[in-house]
């Protein structure tokens, strides 16, 4: 998986094929609810997290590959702000490659490992135009509880334990992104995880335990949705005791594509200066 490159003529073939109208600026075109967009209406079986290992490998086309994780909220309120993905993701691609030809995205569906049938949908990595026919696939299930949290960590979680990158051979990091509207949970629920995962726990998976060891491989990155009648403060406290202002950024709907695009791009730039410091390094060492 991860061969191939984003092509704006080929995401307009897939559009059309899909009966949707690509904009002139090549976003989706019109106003779309989530049931519009996201028509399954179960999980589907190439999305299923149970017993898999996903993989994001260097190749000819890719020899330096960014590996991202972009795990969205699925549950009820969210909806909209998925559509929003969906729409730009041509844009988003488009100008990701204009910087990083190397990006590879996996996509995510999170809910509620306490209330919901299926919280976690997990996507191959990929770098073409199967990025938005996996994004289709995700089932919007329009469910969490009434705790205040969704499950967001098991996007951590699922990218510590059942991903293998190329990147980490090379000594650089994943990138994860998390994307919803409630506060941060405190724990997974083990007996739930190891059910839909397939992983045995031996009890709940403790956040404050698991963010260091997440932040080993990879950027870690939350993007809270501010699309209601004011944000909630208190939601946002529980990130923050964790994120500093760098990796936890708040934005309204019309500027999530735009912080996607901010985070990964900035990543590239960063491994392009340490690049070039490195190779100052050996020159410098050969001179002597």
């Amino acid at each position: 998986m991860g061969c191939g490159i984003w092509r704006e003529d080929t995401f307009r073939q897939y559009s059309r094929r899909m009966g949707r109208t690509v904009g002139k600026n090549g976003s989706l075109a019109g106003d779309m609810s989530n049931q519009e967009m996201f028509t399954a209406r179960t999980i589907d079986p190439m999305l299923d997290p149970r017993d898999v290992m996903r993989e994001c490998c260097d190749n000819e086309e890719h020899p330096a590959t960014i590996p991202v994780i972009l795990a969205l909220d699925v549950t009820g309120s969210m909806g909209q702000a998925a559509v929003e993905v969906a729409k730009q993701l041509n844009i988003i691609m488009t100008k990701l490659y204009e910087k990083v030809k190397d990006v590879e995205f996996m996509v995510m569906g999170i809910g509620d490992l306490a209330y919901d049938r299926c919280p976690l949908q997990v996507s191959q990595f990929e770098s073409d135009i199967r990025i938005a026919e996996q994004l289709d696939k995700v089932y919007f299930e329009f469910g969490g509880g009434g705790n205040a949290f969704e499950s967001y960590t098991a996007a951590w979680y699922f990218g510590v334990e059942h991903v293998q990158l190329d990147a980490w051979k090379r000594g650089k990091k994943g990138i994860i992104i998390t994307m919803g509207d409630e506060g941060l949970n405190p724990y997974l629920p083990g007996e739930r995880l190891a059910e839909i995962t397939g992983r045995p726990q031996n009890g709940d998976v403790e956040t404050v335990q698991l963010y260091p060891k997440v932040l080993e491989k990879y950027d870690v990155y939350h993007i809270y949705v501010d699309h209601r009648n004011g944000r909630n403060e208190s939601f946002i406290r529980t990130w923050k005791e964790l994120m500093d202002d760098e990796h936890f950024r708040v934005v309204k709907i019309d500027a999530i594509a735009d912080m996607i695009i901010r985070i990964v791009t900035a990543r590239a730039a960063e491994d392009k200066r340490a690049g070039k410091v490195m190779i100052a390094a050996k020159q410098e060492e050969i001179s002597w």
